[in-house]
């Protein structure tokens, strides 16, 4: 059955391709919408991502949309346009503290030091993610959450923004594990900052990302390549662990060309079960 799918990314192949997301993030919802699926993306909008090459185009009604974070009451916007060759249509949603100012390696400075609020900036895109939904005029059934960088999303989403207005109703949330690495890590004072609750059970100074949104997502899925299973030891960890039912694991290969077909077809499954 066609659903709406609202994808978050932030890497997405031609505009930025850190890891091997951005690739997986031009060919997947392009795979999803073939099946039917009325599918829609989002991801930051960089200072080096050309407006003009890309056609990025002005939408009036994304234009200086209020919002609050951590205490300030600020304002977000966004610009359309499509993934090349598609008709997959992409928000970049503009900031000219968190995301303008950004290279090309994104997650790090040029020098390759992993950014220190690279937590307090997804933070941000996940709070004007989620406060920008309304004036797309467009209501998503599903919220499929990719890495690392949108995993503040279901836990935001479920404390502050579910059944808001009808905008926000009787929507799911999806995890999407791509990797383990050292930016799933975040301190503890930045969910504090972007008010996403963190369960009881979770310790620490660090908590992992993936931990904290396993409590609030309605389902995870995990992918596995040969040369990196990374299921076992996510599986481990407390909240993944604690919350392992609503856990698929999907196993696709390390070729060069992956069968994006396929991995969009496994995907549907898992988000076929989302409706039952």
């Amino acid at each position: 059955m066609p659903k709406k799918l609202y994808y978050l990314t932030t890497e997405i192949t031609p505009f930025a391709n850190v890891s091997g997301l951005g690739e997986f993030s031009a060919k997947v919802p392009f795979a999803l919408q073939e099946k039917g699926h009325d599918i829609r993306t989002i991801i930051p909008k960089y200072g080096y991502v050309s407006e003009r090459k890309y056609i990025l185009r002005e939408v009036i009604r994304l234009r200086d949309i209020p919002l609050q974070f951590d205490g300030e009451e600020i304002s977000a916007s966004a610009k359309s346009a499509f993934i090349p060759k598609t008709r997959v249509q992409v928000y970049f949603l503009e900031d000219d503290f968190w995301f303008k100012p950004l290279t090309n390696l994104v997650y790090k400075s040029k020098n390759g030091r992993v950014l220190a609020d690279n937590g307090e900036r997804y933070g941000f895109f996940a709070k004007a993610v989620l406060s920008t939904l309304p004036h797309l005029f467009w209501a998503p059934d599903i919220f499929i959450c990719n890495g690392w960088q949108s995993a503040m999303v279901p836990g935001m989403f479920k404390k502050h923004f579910e059944g808001i207005n009808e905008f926000y109703e009787n929507i799911k949330t999806v995890m999407v594990i791509h990797d383990l690495n050292e930016y799933s890590k975040v301190s503890r004072a930045d969910f504090k900052k972007a008010e996403v609750p963190i369960d009881s059970s979770l310790k620490g100074k660090m908590l992992s990302v993936y931990d904290v949104a396993a409590f609030e997502a309605d389902a995870i899925i995990i992918f596995d390549k040969p040369s990196s299973i990374i299921s076992k030891k996510l599986l481990k960890q407390p909240g993944l662990k604690a919350n392992k039912k609503k856990i698929s694991v999907i196993q696709w290969s390390d070729d060069e060309l992956p069968d994006y077909s396929t991995i969009a077809k496994k995907m549907d499954k898992v988000l076929e079960k989302l409706s039952h």
